[in-house]
């Protein structure tokens, strides 16, 4: 998965390795091909859906997806059965000029998988689709990868992608800061445990930031404290309870790639 904030390259990644665009330096494989030189072969090999999916808008998308499977050698039962899987083939008789957003983004990820790639690129593939369609996206990135397939996913929604990813990437202004298993790299950046702690008067765990193994607080709603162990937090709890203080929570906070991602940007930010 390739993360990072707008501009910082992740599209242009998509393009050379797809061969869309030449690098001005270095050298680019895809499934040990050059795109420059063995474009066709790769392009053939590989499924992408961009941002901003371009159809024969004049055409029918049961016309643009026949011209689809006539280029990847697919027949017309495949490419039914990709429209089928997203949940376009009643619309499959009407131009694709009309065709919504959401709609457009079903149609490509229809067209990017009726060949079966062994690599498929997804470049914000949920953007303008609904929860029921997203779903279906991240089913189909589940399923494709459990057969061996490789998937490269470019998304701001990190909490869609919470669960699938199985390497990280994070890129700015064009350079990977970070890359890695994010269980790996969620010890890497966050090392030490949070306890989320919440009371009905938040003043009385003010005590807290005096005690032993508090590294850190912050507030969100409720405290976050961050511990040198996790084995901290009983002497928190008995200590609330000899001062009267009555916790009305009391968690350990797991990570999120949400809290990974900003956590790395973070530490990346002040390093620079």
């Amino acid at each position: 998965m390739l993360l990072g904030p707008n501009g910082a390259g992740k599209t242009t990644t998509v393009r050379l390795t797809t061969g869309a665009m030449t690098p001005d330096f270095g050298a680019i494989r895809v499934l040990g091909l050059d795109p420059l030189t063995n474009g066709d072969e790769v392009r053939a090999r590989v499924g992408v859906v961009p941002p901003k999916p371009a159809f024969y808008d004049q055409l029918s998308g049961r016309e643009n997806l026949a011209f689809a499977a006539t280029i990847f050698e697919a027949d017309e039962s495949e490419a039914n059965d990709a429209a089928a899987r997203f949940g376009i083939d009643h619309a499959l008789d009407q131009d694709v000029g009309g065709y919504s957003t959401g709609m457009r983004t079903r149609l490509a990820l229809a067209r990017a998988v009726l060949h079966d790639p062994e690599v498929l690129m997804l470049d914000e593939p949920t953007a303008g689709l609904d929860p029921e369609s997203a779903r279906s996206v991240l089913d189909l990135i589940a399923e494709m990868a459990g057969r061996g397939r490789t998937i490269v996913m470019c998304t701001h929604l990190l909490h869609e992608a919470e669960g699938i990813a199985d390497h990280l990437v994070l890129l700015e202004d064009g350079q990977v800061r970070t890359s890695g298993d994010p269980k790996a790299l969620t010890r890497k950046y966050m090392p030490d445990p949070i306890v989320i702690i919440d009371a009905e008067d938040m003043e009385s765990l003010r005590f807290i930031s005096e005690l032993d193994g508090v590294l850190d607080i912050r507030y969100d709603g409720a405290m976050h404290v961050t511990l040198d162990s996790v084995d901290r937090v009983p002497d928190i709890v008995i200590e609330a309870v000899k001062r009267g203080v009555r916790p009305t929570r009391v968690e350990p906070l797991t990570p999120t790639l949400e809290d990974l991602y900003f956590e790395m940007q973070r530490t990346h930010r002040e390093e620079q």
